[in-house]
């Protein structure tokens, strides 16, 4: 199945590689506390040990690891074809939706995220862990387990869900796998909105009356936290030089 880009659509029958990173999982053999990044083959050939272009990075990466995962049993892969998915062995430097090739600098489109349904804010009930905290946060946020939303006041952390249940996930997953013991507080959030808008000015005025309100998600995008579905049309309404998206995904 071809795989629009934001350059243009890549088949798999083009001969030089591409994929894309579309999960990642922290701590999957909690011994060796390792990191593994799943690739979707889309063109061309995956090789074990070749050098790669990140296209985000702008930079060069080798993977000498690549393993392929069935059940309880992996084993190493040596290559790879469109449709097959691989999982690489990393250091931090990926991302969910990130575009690996063999030089062509494009971007996989349609791997957004979306809007969460339940807010809750964090808590860190040891100070001694916060660096544990703030690491656990990272990689399970990375993984794509939920969202995470820092507001620029305060600096008070906000994890977004489509689920209650995956609060408790987090919740033991921090324990367990980073050592550090959080409480999690219901929000009155109604939406998380990515913003944006053609007049930096107007942009700019609009995060400062709403200040209590703007955050940024992991990758540092603004977004605005509503509060209801009326406040939210209000504020739309007072601010038309303002677009709001419930992805964070969009184009101006």
């Amino acid at each position: 199945i071809p795989r629009a880009t934001r350059i243009s659509e890549v088949t798999p029958e083009e001969t030089k590689f591409a994929g894309f990173i579309f999960k990642i999982h922290a701590n999957m053999d909690p011994k060796h506390r390792n990191r593994i990044a799943f690739i979707r083959v889309c063109s061309g050939e995956f090789l074990r040990g070749n050098n790669y272009y990140h296209v985000r990075q702008e930079k060069s990466l080798r993977f000498s690891n690549a393993t392929a995962f069935m059940a309880q049993d992996r084993e190493t892969v040596d290559e790879a074809w469109p449709g097959d998915i691989v999982g690489i062995y990393d250091t931090g430097n990926l991302k969910i939706g990130d575009t690996l090739t063999e030089g062509e600098k494009m971007t996989y489109t349609g791997i957004p995220s979306f809007s969460p349904e339940i807010f809750k804010e964090v808590i860190n009930k040891d100070a001694m862990k916060t660096k544990q905290l703030e690491k656990g946060l990272l990689q399970l946020m990375e993984e794509g387990v939920a969202q995470l939303f820092t507001y620029q006041l305060g600096k008070k952390k906000v994890v977004g869900t489509v689920g209650a249940l995956q609060f408790e996930v987090i919740q033991f997953r921090l324990k367990e796998e980073y050592s550090a013991t959080v409480e999690f507080v219901p929000q009155q959030i109604y939406k998380a909105c990515w913003i944006s808008s053609k007049d930096p000015r107007k942009l700019a005025e609009f995060i400062d009356s709403k200040q209590r309100h703007i955050a940024e998600d992991k990758d540092g995008k603004l977004v605005f936290m509503a509060e209801s579905k009326a406040w939210l049309q209000m504020v739309q309404d007072n601010f038309p030089e303002i677009s709001f998206h419930f992805t964070s995904e969009f184009k101006d």
